[in-house]
Order: structure tokens, then C-alpha cells, then sequence
């Protein structure tokens, strides 16, 4: 469910399902030198970061960073917004031209007990028409065990529905009285495999049970030419969100759309 390779097939599973996955997206010399630009950006910029970009499980603690906003302002990374397989397969799926909102990157590590709560990417977003999708690119194995996604096919064609607020720094909201567990396809990757996902399909991760392996991966969101910021929405969600980074000490106003 969800997997084809040649364009078109990618279109009608996006359509359908409401995310699509890419074996092998990047492999070899392209991989590394990606992975190598991330991981460059975690040990050299990140502990520079205000506490509303980086995120840590821990804090104190570098190795539990579990999620990195913003990283687009990174000129090495923020080349791959606008050239190469990224924009491509962006434009295929979304037509020319596509705009990308940002880069994130997001890691479960060993044995951490943060989920990802079920959500809808745009009730965070706040897009209308919903021309959204989010490039999941995975740079660590992505199995069952140390957290992968898991997506309900066809609910981003079911609307938007009721967030409330999480526990969870990183994902504030998550859906309210979610019982569809039942209906989930978790989709298991390799490093190099990229899953693309539209912006109200439901989609959560369980906790990482692993006690050795991480689970990182690097996110790049697009949207079409006409997509536009819903400014009731918008304000819905940045009232919620402040809320719960004034309980925290966060500073609420200097970070992304997507918390």
C-alpha cells in the first residue's frame, strides 16, 4: 500500500493513499554527502540553537536530540531545496513551481520514550487549498521496533479533524480521541528510502524500544503554487500553541509552523 516507482503511479498513490514510498531515493556518493551535511549541522550549529530549534529528550544531554528546526537556514542544506531530486519530485507530484517551507530533521533515540502522537501535518501548517506534502527522507534503518511511521490510507481525504494539546515538545497536538489503530500501514525503510506524505493524511510513530539503534531522518516540506496561509486557522493553532510553551518557559513566537 503506498509503494510505486514510476511517476504517474506516484501521483495516483499520493491521490489515494495519501503517502507514497521511494526504495532507494538516494544512494551512494548523493546519501553520504547528505548525511554528512546533517550530521556536520548536529555537531557544529545545533549547540549554538535557541531551545525552539532543537530539541532534546534530555536536556544536558546532546545525545538525545530528538528534533531540529529550521535547517534551511543552513546555505549547504538549503541548496537541496531548490536543485536536485528533492524539487524534482516535488514538482512531479505538485507541478511547477512548488515552494519549500523549510528542513527539518527529526530522531527517536535508543530506548526513548517519546511517540509521536496522531496528527495531521496541516493543522500545524495551516494550508488551504492542502497542496502540501512532506519529503520523509530516512537515514537510519526505520522498522517496527525503533519507531516508524504509521499512516491511515485515504484519511487525508476525510478533512481535517480536532486536535488538542500533547505533552510532547515537538508535536503539541495530536488528534483527539484517535481509535484507528487497527487501520494503520507502518512503512519500514532503509537509509536512502524516502516516504512522502500529504498534509492531512493521519500519521503517528510509536516510541524507539530499541536500546542501540537511532531513528533519524531528514524532512523537507513543499507546497504548490497556490497554497496560502489560513489566517483563523493559523491563529487556532498559535493560540494552542502558546499556551503550552508558556507552561514549559518556551519561547513561542520564534519558532516554526510545525510544532
Amino acid at each position: 500500500c503506498g509503494v510505486m516507482q514510476q511517476p504517474d503511479e506516484r501521483k495516483r498513490a499520493l491521490e489515494e493513499d495519501g503517502f507514497v514510498t521511494i526504495p532507494g531515493f538516494l544512494s551512494g556518493e548523493r546519501f553520504e554527502e547528505i548525511l554528512a551535511l546533517v550530521e556536520r549541522y548536529v555537531t557544529e550549529v545545533v549547540p549554538s540553537l535557541p531551545p525552539e530549534q532543537a530539541f532534546y529528550q534530555q536536556d544536558g544531554k546532546p545525545e538525545t536530540l530528538k528534533q531540529i528546526e529550521n535547517m534551511e537556514e543552513y546555505e549547504p542544506l538549503r541548496r537541496w531545496m531548490y536543485s536536485g531530486p528533492f524539487h524534482d519530485v516535488a514538482t512531479s507530484l505538485l507541478g511547477d513551481p512548488v515552494h519549500c517551507n523549510g528542513i527539518e530533521w527529526f530522531n527517536k533515540p535508543p530506548a526513548s520514550d517519546h511517540p509521536t502522537p496522531p496528527h495531521q501535518d496541516n493543522f500545524y501548517f495551516s494550508k488551504q487549498p492542502p497542496d502540501v506534502i512532506t519529503l520523509w527522507l530516512a537515514l537510519d534503518p526505520v522498522d517496527e521496533e525503533n519507531g516508524c511511521l504509521r499512516y491511515v490510507p485515504g484519511s487525508h481525504r476525510e478533512g481535517s479533524r480536532q486536535h488538542q494539546k500533547t505533552s510532547i515538545l515537538g508535536f503539541s497536538q495530536g488528534i483527539d480521541g484517535y481509535d484507528q489503530q487497527d487501520q494503520e500501514t507502518p512503512v519500514v525503510l532503509n537509509p536512502g528510502d524516502l516516504v512522502i506524505h500529504h498534509c492531512e493524511v493521519i500519521h503517528r510513530a510509536d516510541v524507539n524500544r530499541s536500546t542501540r539503534r537511532h531513528r533519524r531522518s531528514l524532512a523537507l516540506v513543499y507546497q504548490g503554487a497556490n497554497v496560502k496561509l489560513d489566517p483563523v486557522q493559523w491563529s487556532v493553532y498559535r493560540n494552542q500553541r502558546k499556551a503550552l510553551y508558556d507552561e514549559i518557559g518556551l519561547d513561542s513566537e520564534h519558532d516554526s509552523q510545525r510544532q
